[in-house]
């Protein structure tokens, strides 16, 4: 029934503020361009504006998918619903993507006002989304809330979506694929250094092996976020969740984010770029010159996978695929320490602590097993 969705649904579903403005950036597809875009609603980063004065006066009923646009007073509910309750983009912009969906889903049947939802309606929704049951769930985790929001408001006397029941998915080992020491020393090298991009691409990558961070944080650095100290290179990462992790560097880290910097500083001198701004920063098409706009995370996924299949990687890879790296050669040479009677194990005293990934990105960076790094052996 979703196979229709594929065409934009009639009505007046735009955002407040656009971030698809023409401008430098590495892909011209915008994110969310899959089944959630039916709506035109799909990109939930985009609901907050730019500045306070947009948000003071915004169209509700032009900013809301239609479902939520019969009424002035359920648009704007709808609207504080993104811009005011979720903090997160990520989150946002998924919620968004569920909410777009369901309207267009409603629009199809012959829903047009939300009140007139039912809990049939959201159940039988949830038994024509042809996705993976964690992607089901949170788009029935999205309705609830967003209901919630709307019965607190007092738009609608009860929640049609907190009776619906969910698919049941358990899973005891994670779908990330994982990458081999050799794989990702194969993708490292690989990289043509002799562009900034190529520079770009390799401190990158290298800094999501070598930190076990998220791309998220990886593409939210500021130039100021690395740092020297104690005559070490330091990064600061900024975690999901408002975690700030400092740590210093590997040593091939250092140097390739050494590289990267230098050409940066070359160009600031020039003042094609500025000194201060994001530390990874989006190509303007195929210049090969870097833009003032960071680099958006659907930029760095497309980035990895063709990094990969220029090193001769045989499989598809995600940017997660080097955080799992690192961990797992961590977690193998830890498991090696104990066969050889070399005491408690490090990762006991890290699981101990919270499984805090923050004390394993501390001991990877630092070299806890001596002389030999685990990710040395790449």
């Amino acid at each position: 029934m979703l196979r229709r969705l594929a065409a934009p649904a009639a009505g007046r579903v735009l955002s407040v503020s656009s971030n698809a403005a023409s401008g430098p950036t590495d892909s011209a597809s915008d994110i969310g361009s899959d089944i959630g875009s039916a709506d035109g609603f799909a990109n939930g980063s985009s609901i907050v504006p730019a500045n306070a004065d947009a948000l003071m006066s915004p169209c509700y009923r032009e900013a809301v998918p239609t479902l939520f646009a019969a009424q002035e007073d359920t648009a704007r509910r709808a609207f504080e619903f993104f811009a005011v309750t979720i903090r997160n983009a990520n989150t946002r912009r998924a919620y968004a993507r569920a909410a777009s969906v369901f309207s267009s889903w409603c629009a199809d049947h012959g829903i047009a006002d939300v009140r007139l939802v039912q809990p049939v309606h959201v159940a039988a929704y949830i038994e024509d989304l042809p996705l993976s049951a964690p992607s089901v769930t949170q788009h029935l985790a999205a309705l609830r809330m967003l209901f919630d929001w709307l019965v607190t408001g007092q738009i609608i006397p009860s929640n049609p979506a907190a009776s619906v029941r969910g698919p049941r998915h358990s899973a005891t080992t994670g779908k990330t694929p994982v990458l081999e020491g050799a794989e990702v020393r194969a993708v490292l090298d690989a990289v043509d250094v002799s562009s900034l991009v190529g520079l770009r691409d390799r401190a990158l990558m290298s800094l999501m092996t070598y930190t076990f961070a998220r791309v998220g944080a990886v593409i939210g650095m500021r130039v100021e976020d690395l740092y020297q100290q104690g005559g070490r290179h330091w990064v600061r990462l900024h975690e999901k969740g408002g975690k700030r992790h400092e740590m210093p560097c590997h040593h091939e880290l250092a140097e390739h984010l050494a590289a990267y910097m230098a050409a940066l500083a070359a160009l600031a001198a020039l003042g094609t770029l500025s000194k201060k701004g994001w530390l990874f920063r989006s190509a303007i098409a195929a210049t090969g010159q870097l833009s003032e706009r960071p680099l958006r995370q659907a930029d760095v996924y497309r980035m990895v996978a063709r990094r990969a299949q220029a090193a001769g990687v045989g499989r598809a890879i995600g940017c997660h695929s080097f955080r799992a790296c690192g961990s797992q050669e961590l977690r193998e040479e830890d498991q090696l320490a104990v066969r050889r009677g070399r005491g408690t194990p490090v990762l006991a005293h890290v699981h101990a602590l919270a499984q805090s990934v923050h004390h394993l990105q501390r001991i990877a960076a630092v070299g806890a097993f001596g002389k030999r790094h685990p990710l040395l052996a790449f």
